[in-house]
């Protein structure tokens, strides 16, 4: 039951990280500050490092004859700019941008589970054929030959008999070796897991892959806005949705990442706390004056 129900979240999950755009940049875009911009710009004031740090980096795509939104990069192989580009990736023949991202990792999470429920189900028949193959075996080589050559092992009166069918010749055996499947399996499974791994750290840290290049290792990221922020800014804020290939209406109009065009910043954070500080304080001398 386990095993379907992730099989079904599995391709469920496939599905939208295929069929859902990653995120395009509207025709002729324009940042809504961007004439505030430009009229600072025709001032000659110099504007201070927070300021920089705190606008976001505007471009523009020569390929595209389009600006370029923050975050945003161009695709060589889609032949287009992508909101918020993580990677183009060739199991699911599209890119993964702001708009499927938290398809792509559901997509990856429920793969790993799903090959490693396999292989925790096929690790029983695995350890008895080894135990069986050793004792009848007379050296270590042959076993190793056993294995390699993609036998279909069939067992008769406690008897191993060994029928060797090479992988060139039949893709039959592949599918009926119990044995071969769990190694391909935990193969597959551990690869997955540093997958895994590896996109958890860039969730966490609200990064993507293209960003990691970018990032400076003695600044924290500007867009790193604390763990649980940098979830909500790609599965949403509803944590019961968080497993689910989909988004509700509510996080669509007030989380603007899953759009890909307005990003917060940690100093937008920095600067909300310390209002909701000052508030606090006013309230407090309110209180204290009555």
């Amino acid at each position: 039951m386990l095993i379907n129900l992730q099989l079904v979240m599995l391709t469920w999950s496939y599905f939208m990280v295929v069929f859902r755009d990653p995120g395009s940049v509207p025709a002729n875009w324009k940042m809504l500050s961007d004439q505030n911009v430009e009229e600072d710009n025709s001032t000659a004031i110099p504007s201070s490092s927070e300021d920089t740090e705190r606008r976001p980096a505007i471009g523009y795509c020569n390929r595209c004859q389009n600006g370029k939104p923050p975050r945003c990069h161009h695709c060589s192989v889609c032949k287009r700019c992508v909101l918020k580009m993580d990677h183009h990736c060739i199991w699911v023949v599209n890119c993964v941008g702001a708009c499927n991202y938290k398809f792509f990792l559901l997509f990856v999470l429920y793969t790993f589970l799903e090959t490693l429920m396999d292989t925790l189900v096929l690790l029983p028949s695995f350890i008895s054929f080894f135990q069986q193959v050793k004792n009848s075996s007379s050296s270590p080589g042959k076993l190793a030959v056993t294995f390699l050559a993609f036998g279909n092992f069939h067992y008769n009166n406690h008897h191993c008999i060994i029928m060797l069918n090479f992988p060139f010749s039949s893709m039959s055996c592949f599918l009926q070796n119990p044995y071969l499947d769990a190694v391909v399996n935990l193969a597959f499974a551990l690869s997955l897991l540093c997958f895994v791994v590896m996109h958890a750290s860039l969730l966490l840290s609200n990064t993507t892959s293209v960003e990691v290049h970018e990032k400076r290792k003695d600044v924290r990221w500007k867009y790193d806005l604390g763990w649980k922020n940098n979830i909500e800014q790609v599965f949403g804020t509803k944590k019961m949705l968080w497993f689910f290939p989909l988004f509700s209406k509510e996080d669509l109009e007030r989380v603007p990442a899953l759009h890909g065009l307005d990003f917060p910043t940690r100093s937008d954070i920095e600067e909300k706390g310390k209002e909701k500080e000052k508030e606090k304080e006013k309230e407090k001398k309110k209180e204290i004056d009555l």
